[in-house]
């Protein structure tokens, strides 16, 4: 359980991703070199002990100066960043999400860090010939809405300030870039614990609940997009088959949220969207189910987590939704040579 734990939060905190449009540069940014390798598989046990050592796994995206790194992601993911959309928004074969790569690459003299996404694009496009167009179309979600008996949140008493990106940084501690901006994540003193500063759209801490059967969260000064977004990987769990959920509530203050999951709950809909999960009770074996069968179940068996949002005067909703869609229209599984 600690194993899965350790294993989640560095999930979770690589895990987060903001909605945007795709655009297209009208000069092409590109990297003067870049290396592509397949990653190297990760030892659950060795990361969790050097997580509660204080030693931070670099894993996700780093952006240094000339220096851009994007370690441990899937095609999927790579997609994610360069384009500034979610995972959602990607349609294309289940493979996209299932290899890992790592790429070390070298930018222009004079580049700046914004442009590191449209150089990403030109190196997806050249190495796995990549060929995507957008689209938009009706697609099912999950609406965060406002209860029957009206919101039951705590307003915060401050406003999320950003992320310093040169401030130094501590044993446990971890800065990565995501597509709205860096993320902080801090490792708790408990296995499994942490916290995850997301800069503009606020702050969460999770760990182990009462008796080890609960997840437990606190949110500060989060933001109801943030917050729809944080649910949403919590009950995919990182598997990319649940239903984003999509903020409609309409609230567009800054709140305190806290929270308790269902640990078998979690773990439930992680094998229902096909994920073992490494050091996770029960974990192989299970079977796994098509992101098309795991993004139709409804709410109501997630049954821990649709309480919780009741709890705090919330509701999901099954709905449809107008999204932007970038289809994959061609693609390689293998890059070409470095």
């Amino acid at each position: 359980m600690k194993r899965f734990l350790g294993t989640f939060a560095v999930i979770l905190g690589l895990a987060s991703a903001s909605l945007a449009q795709t655009n297209q540069a009208q000069t092409k940014l590109e990297f003067d070199v870049a290396s592509i390798k397949p990653s190297a598989p990760l030892d659950p046990m060795k990361m969790a002990a050097d997580m509660q050592a204080g030693k931070m796994p670099r894993l996700g995206v780093h952006i240094d100066g000339s220096q851009a790194e994007y370690l441990y992601l899937s095609l999927k993911d790579l997609m994610v960043m360069a384009y500034k959309v979610k995972p959602y928004q990607i349609t294309g074969p289940d493979w996209l999400g299932k290899q890992r790569f790592d790429i070390r690459a070298k930018m222009p003299s004079g580049s700046k860090k914004d442009d590191a996404p449209k150089m990403l694009q030109a190196l997806l496009e050249d190495r796995f010939k990549l060929k995507v167009h957008s689209s938009k179309a009706e697609h099912p979600v999950l609406a965060l809405v406002v209860g029957k008996g009206g919101p039951k949140l705590k307003e915060s008493a401050e406003k999320p300030k950003p992320i310093d990106e040169n401030a130094e940084l501590g044993a446990g501690e971890m800065v990565q870039q995501g597509p709205d901006g860096p993320v902080k994540m801090t490792m708790g003193k408990t296995p499994g614990s942490a916290t995850v500063n997301m800069g503009a759209k606020g702050m969460m801490s999770y760990g182990m609940g009462a008796g080890n059967q609960s997840f437990h969260l606190d949110g500060k000064m989060l933001t109801m997009s943030g917050f729809a977004d944080m649910l949403t990987q919590f009950m995919s769990m990182g598997g990319g088959g649940g239903r984003q959920i999509m903020d409609m509530t309409g609230l567009t203050g800054y709140y305190d949220i806290a929270m308790d999951f269902s640990i078998s709950d979690l773990l439930q809909m992680a094998r229902s969207a096909g994920v073992d999960i490494p050091g996770a009770p029960g974990g192989g074996g299970a079977p796994a189910v098509s992101a098309a069968d795991a993004a139709s179940a409804p709410a109501s068996s997630t049954s821990s987590v649709t309480a919780a949002v009741q709890a705090v005067g919330l509701k999901l909703e099954n709905r449809k939704a107008m999204v932007e869609q970038l289809i994959v229209d061609s693609a390689e599984k293998t890059p070409t040579e470095n």
